[in-house]
């Protein structure tokens, strides 16, 4: 008879899988999604009609997006938005099978105006219920879109109609409200804009709008996992991790506004941006007053909230702008393994590959150069990738863009490329002369680590040749190597 532990254990491991089978058996089902929809790629597509005469709004550019069109019927803007399974690319090299909005995922943007009398229809392609709730949106509680409390779920191929007037103005988001955990975390999200009916300003001359989420795509899957709840290991914006981005363009003197929306599972972001400052002047509940405004570099972003910043872009140059949490500008990296910081590994790799062929160590320096390493990574994934940069290998990806600020930006709209700092403003080398002027002394620094570490101090030359000892009158622009023997 077996004891009370071992069935208590025995029941826990059934109940447990017990408990996987639904969303298990909906993933499968979703394997036979009908009508795929081509791979939804990351370009942007804004959406201005010219036949309608002056919007009085500069529109949003939702880069790696697009703004849902609509048309006028009655005096009402008409959209239509088509929940439906979506073959998406993260960034080249990562695609994954998802939900989402009219091809796309995040959902496109919706943008109107304050007063506007909106008509949104919904239909259902997927295999499951769903409904659609406008986040922040003040409007009638039959409207809101909660499944099961204030609406029918919307069944497969049926098609729902919202309709409300917009009583406010402000950055807010839609997504759906029916089985969220997984209906969230396969994509179902997006951004809806309202401009002011009668601002108070001139609009601003860049106006930006980024989606925030957190995703498990396990390496080599095509599946994210709906069912995650603490590991994430893909961040993006606008669902596009980093090579992936596309880079906010500015000319130099513009009033830039960002508008940033986080509807990521479980974490909150704290969105930086170097070169510049900015004043959080809005989040979802409405503009904040003059005198509460406030200055930051970083911006910290709630779950299922927005926040809006704006700066004037008087600072030519490329400034990146990401996440400070460090895990969320690394895709698909892994944590499972021992922390080699610091480790002697001088003839480990000969003693593994006898057991195991081709092993190679790493991590004794750090990470930063594996992507540079040319090893074979598994199909369809992006192991701690990052991109390639003007002056190195950028060792960042996930939750990372760059703000490209120019005197003047290509009258296409395209990338004007990496920024060439003036004479005098890039941080090179330095030189035997600078460190002489200074009274910095390099070899007097080698013998101080080579106290502090019990062991030689080596200087490298960042050409390749071989390391020298440290001495007096070492060449300045050598780099320190530490060996510990």
């Amino acid at each position: 008879m077996p004891s009370p532990i071992h069935s208590r254990r025995r029941f826990l491991s059934l109940a447990a899988g017990a408990a996987l089978l639904a969303p298990l058996a909906r993933l499968s089902a979703a394997e036979k999604e009908p009508d795929r929809k081509p791979v939804s790629d990351g370009s942007t597509k804004p959406f201005a009609p010219t036949d309608l005469g002056p919007l009085g709004y500069r529109p949003v550019v939702t880069l790696n997006g697009a703004t849902l069109p609509w048309k006028m019927v009655d005096g009402a803007k008409v959209f239509h938005l088509v929940a439906e399974p979506v073959t998406h690319e993260f960034a080249p090299g990562l695609v994954a099978e998802c939900w989402g909005y009219n091809g796309r995922v995040h959902g496109p943007t919706i943008e109107a105006v304050e007063g506007d009398r909106v008509r949104i229809y919904v239909t259902n392609r997927l295999t499951a219920p769903t409904s659609v709730h406008w986040h922040g949106v003040l409007l009638p509680s039959g409207m809101d879109g909660v499944g099961g409390v204030s609406q029918k779920a919307i069944q497969p191929g049926e098609t729902f109609l919202y309709e409300f007037t917009l009583k406010q103005h402000g950055t807010l988001m839609y997504h759906s409200h029916h089985d969220e955990m997984t209906q969230m975390q396969l994509g179902m999200m997006g951004m809806f804009i309202i401009h002011p009916k009668n601002p108070t300003q001139p609009p601003p001359d860049r106006d930006f709008a980024i989606m925030l989420s957190e995703w498990k795509v396990e390496v080599g899957a095509r599946r994210p996992d709906p069912n995650e709840m603490t590991d994430f290991n893909v961040f993006t914006m606008n669902g596009r991790s980093f090579p992936g981005t596309a880079p906010l363009l500015v000319k130099k003197g513009d009033r830039v506004r960002i508008r940033i929306g986080n509807l990521s599972t479980m974490s909150h972001h704290a969105i930086h941006l170097h070169g510049y400052y900015f004043k959080v002047v809005a989040t979802d509940g409405g503009e904040i007053p003059l005198a509460g405004q406030w200055p930051e570099t970083t911006v910290h972003m709630p779950t299922g909230s927005t926040r809006t910043v704006e700066f004037i872009a008087n600072e030519p140059g490329d400034w990146v702008m990401h996440c400070h949490m460090l895990h969320h500008v690394m895709t698909q990296m892994g944590h499972t393994f021992g922390n080699m910081i610091g480790i002697e590994t001088e003839g480990l790799n000969d003693i593994m590959r006898k057991l195991v062929p081709g092993y190679m160590t790493m991590g004794e320096s750090g990470m930063g150069d594996m992507a540079l390493m040319g090893m074979k990574v598994p199909p369809n994934s992006l192991p701690m990738v990052g991109g390639p940069g003007q002056f190195d290998y950028i060792t960042m990806g996930g939750m990372f863009t760059i703000v490209k600020v120019r005197d003047e930006l290509p009258a296409d709209g395209s990338d004007p490329g990496w920024y060439k700092s003036p004479p005098g403003t890039l941080a090179e080398p330095a030189t035997d002369e600078a460190l002489k002027r200074d009274g910095i002394a390099v070899a007097a620094l080698s013998a101080h680590l080579e106290a502090s570490i019990g062991g030689p101090v080596e200087l490298c030359d960042p050409n390749g040749k071989s390391p020298v000892v440290a001495k007096a009158g070492s060449p300045a622009n050598l780099r320190v190597k530490l060996s510990m023997h």
